[in-house]
């Protein structure tokens, strides 16, 4: 489990509901995947190695903050060659945003996306 403490959604009297740091990651990871335009999300050895013996990391490339003033979300992605970057950033902006709201009834402060690289036409990086 991450450092990052809990996230309180409702305190009722039913009871309370809190939903961890990485249930968003996932759900934003998931949303990512379905815009046109994105390649593949940048993860860290860790998830390479882990999609290696057939895991599927959903949260790959993204990261979710906790501050005060509300949940930073930052996405670092490969897009394809050709597309144009604006729109697809702006197009995964509003998927995550609008997934995030129908799912857990947050509000996101920001979502920051990252290009960390082009994929070109025709070649495959077997050893990323």
């Amino acid at each position: 489990m991450s450092e990052q403490p809990l996230l309180n959604v409702s305190d009722d009297r039913l009871g309370k509901v809190e939903i961890a740091p990485e249930v968003i990651e996932v759900i934003a990871g998931i949303a990512a995947t379905e815009v046109d335009g994105l390649y593949a999300m940048r993860g860290n050895f860790a998830s390479g190695v882990a999609e290696r013996f057939g895991k599927k990391a959903h949260s790959k490339g993204v990261k979710v903050e906790l501050t005060d003033n509300g949940i930073l979300i930052d996405l670092f992605v490969i897009l394809n060659f050709g597309v144009s970057i604006p729109m697809v950033a702006q197009m995964l902006q509003t998927n995550i945003r609008q997934t995030l709201k129908n799912m857990t009834a947050l509000e996101i402060d920001e979502i920051n996306v990252h290009v960390v690289g082009i994929q070109m036409e025709g070649t495959d990086d077997v050893d990323e």
